[in-house]
């Protein structure tokens, strides 16, 4: 149990400190762009290597395509809920798309995490570096665009505290369930992860990277998912 809030706490992490970063300057609309781009290509690498490949040697297509199905639904409706109450507030609720997806994706990822701790799995570290790789951005983006829309700073802290404490509670779930989950299930959340991830990269992320960093987004987000794949495959 101690391994598992070790690395829950770790992995979720660089959440609070992407969000701390956005707080302590204000960042150009080009290079958050860039840094947007970057963690998009980070977020690509992850889905096919971790998630889908992962899923896939577990319990095969079927519990994988369910969690996909699933997952995309979830972010789908969720992010539809969250723009009728921004244009309810007259808020554009700048950033809460990236914010949702980081849930949606840390939760069912982490629960993975803390089950294969519980069945005696290494954790590699360049998986770990991978994870930061890829989250550390997407909160920076949320965060940053959240002051812009007019969300106070105390408020998008809290907001990415309690995603981060969320997320590394969900590692510990997941060491706790272990012996009660079988491979079916560890595929579907990998599944539930990649699907949300997907939508929230193709409705939000990418355009808003592009909107922002233009032509050079297109090489951010390859340079992204170069780093992100290479150290999935070292792991």
């Amino acid at each position: 149990m101690g391994a598992a809030i070790l690395w829950g706490v770790v992995a979720a992490s660089p959440l609070i400190i992407g969000a701390a970063l956005a707080l302590l300057r204000t960042w150009p609309p080009r290079w958050l762009g860039i840094v947007l781009g970057f963690g998009a290509g980070a977020l690509m690498a992850s889905i096919a290597f971790e998630l889908w490949e992962e899923g896939l040697d577990l319990a095969g297509p079927i519990p994988l395509v369910i969690g996909v199905a699933a997952g995309a639904l979830a972010y789908f409706i969720a992010d539809r809920i969250l723009d009728a109450r921004a244009a309810k507030s007259q808020d554009h609720g700048a950033g809460a798309p990236l914010a949702l997806g980081a849930l949606l994706d840390g939760i069912p990822e982490q629960l993975v995490l803390g089950i294969g701790l519980a069945s005696g799995e290494p954790v590699s570290i360049a998986l770990v570096v991978a994870i930061v790789v890829s989250n550390l951005p997407e909160s920076i983006g949320s965060a940053a665009d959240l002051l812009k829309g007019g969300m106070t700073k105390a408020r998008v802290l809290l907001l990415w505290a309690g995603i981060s404490v969320i997320c590394a509670l969900a590692t510990v779930a997941g060491f706790g369930l272990a012996s009660a989950t079988g491979d079916e299930f560890r595929a579907g959340a990998s599944g539930f992860a990649a699907g949300a991830l997907l939508v929230m990269l193709v409705d939000s992320m990418v355009p808003d990277a592009q909107e922002k960093a233009k032509q050079v987004t297109g090489l951010a987000t390859v340079l992204g998912f170069a780093l992100a794949a290479g150290l999935s495959l070292a792991s």
